[in-house]
């Protein structure tokens, strides 16, 4: 049985529902990351860091306000989105400078870049799962570099 073409998710349609949490991603000390991540997740969205272990919207707000303290000019570049069904593979790029100790690097003034890739599965329009694998260990390695 296939997908009718109403049912299959667009790349343009991806972009859409996932922007907001771009967004949020940001400059998050800027903004109402909690009113960005209800509008792109469902109610019970779950943000997976390990294979068992989970954010909740809520606490992934969290993270994303307590990370933008700590980096305050934090940015999020989506540079690729792949879609099948209702699976959606964001390739990003993240950049900012700590003004704080950034686990367990103290604040140097120096920057990091480094890659991420997020998993969603999409239900009812947002993100109802997240999978999220970021390199932060180059970042570290850039914040601690000589």
């Amino acid at each position: 049985m296939t997908k009718s073409d109403e049912s299959v998710m667009t790349v343009e349609q991806a972009r859409k529902i996932s922007a907001p949490l771009y967004a949020a991603l940001n400059r998050p000390a800027e903004k109402d990351v909690a009113a960005l991540l209800a509008e792109a997740c469902n109610d019970d969205y779950r943000s997976y860091h390990t294979n068992q272990d989970f954010l909740t919207r809520d606490q992934l707000a969290e993270v994303f306000e307590a990370m933008g303290k700590t980096v305050p000019d934090l940015t999020w570049e989506v540079v690729a989105i792949h879609v099948v069904d209702d699976l959606m593979v964001v390739r990003g790029e993240a950049t900012g400078t700590p003004v704080a100790e950034f686990w367990g690097a103290a604040p140097t003034g120096k920057s990091f870049r480094t890659m991420a890739i997020d998993v969603f599965t999409v239900r009812d329009g947002k993100l109802a799962t997240g999978y999220h694998i970021e390199n932060w260990a180059t970042a570290l390695e850039q914040l601690r570099a000589s």
